[in-house]
């Protein structure tokens, strides 16, 4: 492992071993419905010339016509310059110009991530005309390997809470009930991807933004470790917190789009700063268990049943103690004022009222020697928790959220951060890589997420865990029926 790139070993490892059947899908019956194939299995087909990349985005844009208006997981859809991207690609694919697995995949854009020519608002009437000239980073990346944009996903304005309820553009609903959040910030994505609507989107996670809305929706998201995926052209909370992660339906899809989005300076530094343990199919996975976690007692049974998957392949599990005290307050505050003390004075008025009062508590006047004292505290202790957190285990799990997901009625009372994120907010902080998989539904028929933690620079055994997971439980292949 240490001799190979961390994006060569997630091709290696995870995608040869995860193959290409389609568990518990009758596919007789639908002979040409792919719109829950995972990537990995429509790629294939793709790339053979069995499925047209126009009609799986004519099959997706159909999913947005008629879902969208219940759902609201989309502020633009792009199905001209869709359809035409899907034209040029199954040219190109027939040509044998195929260029990897995204090749003809249609997927979204959380509307805080910039696309150049497209709107891109951060779900704030502050930026609702907002058009940026130029692609972020991971846009660029996506686009050259070929995968179709077919729009703008909606989000909790600014990325400024957990519920996606506050969006100029309105509330973003749960695909498996309409009555109830899809989590925030990047809800309209989690909401895209579980129904269908598209393959995979991308988010952003600055405390669970991406391991929140997966979990309420019943799909896969993985915050990849900070720095390795670029934040250039993405409208921020924080830098320094903030992460760029994909959203899609498995960790092998993740997997997929983490070997396209990442950066080789950042997967050249993970060889050299690399405290992952080695694991493979032949060693023991030791699970280490945060003894300071928060669930309600459905939460808790359900990851217990979780955990309980892996003690039964003979896995064993050891408590973990995370630390309590961490640096950063001061990043955070002064990083959030940079973008938004100069719109505050401008635009007071086009914010959200919620979204404007959270923003004066987190704002504080810090100097700059503060500031900067306290980002080189921060890099320290991310650089010596991974491996005082990973001494004696290989990855961590506990649950994603602390309790069932709340309606939207119940957000509203409660506020931006309704559904509690302290049991993600750490890995943020710590910089790690963490991936939430379905791992059941609650009483109420939400889904709940089990969330994996590996080390720094760890995300080949993060995913590979989260696959063993999958390949054991059929949560993640369950869709919602609307």
């Amino acid at each position: 492992m240490s001799n190979n790139s961390r994006r060569k070993f997630l091709k290696n490892s995870i995608l040869a071993t995860a193959g290409f059947g389609v568990t518990g899908c009758n596919f007789k019956q639908q002979p040409i419905d792919y719109i829950f194939f995972s990537i990995e299995e429509l790629s294939k087909l793709i790339k053979q010339g069995k499925v047209s990349p126009v009609a799986i985005t004519k099959a997706c844009l159909k999913k947005i016509e008629q879902l969208n208006p219940t759902l609201n997981a989309f502020i633009t859809v792009t199905a001209n310059s869709a359809l035409a991207e899907a034209t040029i690609a199954e040219k190109e694919i027939k040509e044998g110009k195929w260029r990897g697995p995204l090749h003809g995949i249609p997927i979204s854009y959380k509307d805080n991530i910039d696309t150049a020519g497209i709107k891109t608002t951060a779900a704030s009437a502050v930026f609702k005309n907002r058009v940026p000239d130029n692609d972020a980073t991971v846009v660029k990346k996506l686009k050259a390997a070929g995968a179709i944009c077919v729009g703008k996903t909606n989000m909790h304005e600014f990325a400024l809470g957990t519920t996606s309820v506050i969006s100029y553009f309105g509330a973003v609903h749960n695909p498996w009930n309409p009555n109830y959040i899809s989590g925030g910030s990047s809800g309209g994505s989690a909401a895209a991807v579980a129904t269908g609507m598209c393959y995979a989107s991308v988010g952003t996670d600055t405390g669970g933004s991406c391991r929140l809305p997966p979990a309420c929706c019943g799909i896969t998201g993985f915050k990849p470790t900070h720095g390795l995926v670029s934040m250039q052209g993405v409208i921020p909370v924080s830098l320094s917190f903030d992460h760029v992660c994909p959203i899609c339906r498995s960790a092998v899809d993740a997997a997929i789009l983490l070997n396209i989005m990442a950066e080789e300076s950042a997967v050249n530094r993970s060889n050299k700063n690399d405290d992952s343990k080695s694991f493979n199919k032949n060693n023991i996975l030791r699970i280490g268990i945060p003894s300071a976690y928060k669930a309600s007692i459905e939460v808790e049974t359900i990851f217990r049943k979780a955990i309980a998957v892996f003690t039964s392949m003979g896995y064993y599990t050891k408590k973990v103690d995370l630390s309590k005290e961490f640096a950063g307050s001061v990043v955070f505050e002064y990083e959030l004022a940079l973008l938004h003390k100069p719109l505050i004075k401008k635009y007071k008025h086009l914010y959200d009222e919620e979204t404007l009062k959270d923003l004066k508590n987190e704002i504080k006047e810090v100097s700059i020697a503060e500031y900067e004292d306290d980002k080189i505290k921060l890099e320290n202790e991310r650089n010596t928790i991974s491996g005082t957190l990973f001494s004696d285990c290989n990855v961590l799990m506990l649950p994603v959220t602390t309790s069932i997901t709340p309606t939207i009625d119940e957000a509203k009372k409660l506020g931006p951060f309704a559904l509690e994120g302290s049991n993600t907010e750490p890995f943020s902080d710590y910089g790690l890589p963490a991936i939430s998989v379905p791992c059941g539904f609650s009483n109420n028929g939400m889904p709940l997420g089990l969330q994996i933690v590996g080390p720094r620079f760890g995300e080949d055994i993060v995913l590979h865990v989260a696959d063993i997971y999958q390949k054991a439980t059929d949560w993640h292949l369950k869709h919602p029926i609307l």
